[in-house]
């Protein structure tokens, strides 16, 4: 039968029907169940992340191999793409062919930030997870991601502590998900001190 009575929350990007397509697990009809399965497959993959006590380098963790292994531990028990650079264009990002060649960029400056010191180490965690949603890498899950990717940079690179983002899953919390849209919204101007914050609270 496939995904039926999917609602998307604002910010959140609809799936193409081909992408629909793309569900491993046939019994899953609604937005509720796909929720259900998408934070079992998460929390398999935060669980890798804290097995991996060892600090690490940007140089290990701001590839592209990297980027697209953590999609797909996220992901991939889920839909069949997970890990893979989206094929279509959407609502947000850049157009699909330029994801390959804006991701790199983005590792690259993330990587003379970090050498630099060009900004403090929680503004370059956010400034990455902010920037890689704005290219929108992957089908789904793009805003779920770039928060794991900020908390891998926060803890394995710099040590600090991984981001609490509100304390709530946004996907169910309205007041929770507008505060931190609304903080996004700002960073798109380049205002990033209310998403430092949100992502601290």
């Amino acid at each position: 039968m496939g995904l039926i009575n999917i609602h998307y929350e604002e910010g959140q990007t609809p799936l193409e029907e081909d992408e629909k397509e793309g569900l491993l697990i046939p019994s899953v009809t609604t937005r509720q169940e796909l929720d259900e399965v998408e934070e079992q497959n998460i929390e398999q993959a935060i669980r890798w992340t804290i097995e991996r006590r060892k600090r690490f380098t940007g140089a290990e963790i701001l590839t592209e191999l990297f980027v697209q292994d953590l999609h797909r531990r996220m992901f991939g028990s889920v839909w069949k793409w997970a890990g893979s650079l989206r094929q279509s264009n959407k609502n947000i990002g850049v157009d699909k062919y330029l994801i390959g060649i804006e991701l790199r960029t983005l590792l690259d400056d993330s990587k003379f930030w970090i050498e630099n010191k060009t900004f403090s180490d929680d503004e370059i965690a956010i400034r990455f997870k902010h920037r890689i949603v704005s290219i929108h890498c992957f089908a789904n899950g793009n805003g779920r991601h770039s928060r794991l990717m900020a908390d891998m940079i926060a803890e394995k690179i710099f040590g600090l502590e991984v981001f609490t983002w509100g304390g709530q899953t946004l996907i169910h919390h309205a007041r929770f998900r507008s505060t931190y849209l609304a903080a996004l919204r700002k960073a798109d101007n380049g205002d990033y001190a209310p998403l430092l914050k949100f992502a601290r609270s």
